[in-house]
């Protein structure tokens, strides 16, 4: 860009005294140039935030009260919901009375079986006296029988017990199961919050009754918002991961930029709108909230065009116009322009690269004025 600086005779370049030459007006120039610009496309989604949840009952019972209400903000392990639990606890305390008498008959069994484990211990001992005593012929056949017998019968007895230590240990293991089922089917008639977040939607009332799987709350961590938008899968693969893309949020006092980056880009093709979800981390949320709308302004692919400063454009009604230098003259030509960015315009028609245009024409430039040109002086 030069700046052109002269001496003007006359307003508008006209001629000055009789018989002198017009004097050059002074303008500043710069040239059409082809520059390369990547296209961009908007796309509209909803925000939400990171982690959101919608909380559900496990359990068919009426409703004995909810302590929040939407917009509310909660601690993770708040409790939200309280479901009557009277069923519940009663099943938990017989089962947790069951767990004691299983462990009564573990012990009773296991005093059985170290009795059992003595007997047969002084059964073996008397055998063996009595084989000994067999074998100097000190002891009948008989005595010897029996206490084999004897042996045998304590062992028997032993088995026995212990397979009913067995039955008894195995039966302590299932109260305990039961009474841990038992108070965890309790622990559910009081629904807590996950995670730390905002109430963005209650769906139940105390009386109520609910049963597993009912939708009841719904919560939504709002210390980092997204925006999940639906990308045409003809122009996903312009999206890149980690990509950073403004989103503009509308607002009650306008709409507001936010600078966003792409953390995920779906591997699937949702084949009822062949699109790709793309979800884009707000990085300066501010006082958004989940529920608001936004657009994203997504990269396309990139291409040359014709660009010349904006504040060389004259705009008189309808048209738009620009004045081209050459020769000394300043002339004006109508042009059709396309988008405007960083402080140029695209230029569809009507210049072509190289031409020089003056920028900020002053008020008093008119068609075929002689200006100063210090660029083609330098030249």
């Amino acid at each position: 860009m030069s700046v052109l600086m002269g001496s003007c005779a006359g307003p508008g370049g006209g001629a000055g005294p009789a018989g002198e030459e017009p004097a050059p007006l002074p303008v500043t120039t710069a040239v059409a140039t082809m520059r390369e610009r990547s296209e961009t496309f908007e796309v509209g989604g909803v925000l939400q935030g990171r982690a959101h949840a919608t909380i559900a009952s496990r359990l068919i019972a009426s409703v004995t009260s909810v302590g929040v209400r939407a917009g509310d903000r909660v601690r993770a392990g708040q409790v939200l919901v309280v479901l009557d639990d009277q069923d519940l606890a009663a099943r938990a305390a017989e089962a947790r009375a069951g767990e004691t008498a299983s462990s009564r008959r573990l012990d009773a069994a296991r005093s059985e079986q170290a009795a059992a484990e003595a007997a047969a211990v002084l059964a073996r001992a008397t055998y063996g006296r009595i084989a000994d005593l067999y074998e100097q012929r000190s002891a009948t056949a008989q005595e010897h029988d029996e206490a084999r017998a004897a042996v045998q019968a304590a062992d028997a007895r032993l088995a026995a017990v212990e397979a009913g230590v067995a039955e008894a240990e195995a039966g302590v293991a299932g109260a305990q199961a039961g009474r841990t089922a038992a108070e965890a089917g309790a622990g559910f008639a009081r629904i807590t919050a996950p995670f730390d977040g905002v109430i963005t939607e209650r769906t139940v009332e105390p009386g109520q009754m609910v049963t597993p799987g009912m939708p009841l709350i719904r919560l939504e961590d709002t210390s980092g918002l997204e925006l999940e938008v639906h990308v045409d899968e003809s122009r996903a693969a312009w999206v890149e991961p980690g990509a950073t893309v403004p989103v503009m949020v509308g607002r009650a006092d306008g709409p507001m930029e936010q600078p966003g980056r792409v953390t995920e880009i779906s591997r699937a093709v949702e084949a009822d709108m062949r699109a790709v979800l793309v979800t884009i981390a707000l990085t300066e949320a501010g006082d958004l909230r989940p529920g608001m709308f936004g657009r994203a302004r997504l990269p396309g692919p990139s291409e040359r065009v014709l660009s010349m400063p904006a504040a060389a454009l004259v705009r008189r009604g309808q048209l738009t116009s620009a004045f081209v230098v050459g020769d000394g003259r300043a002339r004006l030509r109508l042009v059709r322009v396309g988008r405007q960015t960083d402080g140029q315009v695209d230029v569809l028609a009507g210049l072509t690269a190289g031409e020089r245009v003056v920028v900020d024409p002053p008020a008093e430039l008119r068609d075929g004025a002689w200006v100063r040109d210090s660029a083609e002086e330098a030249s």
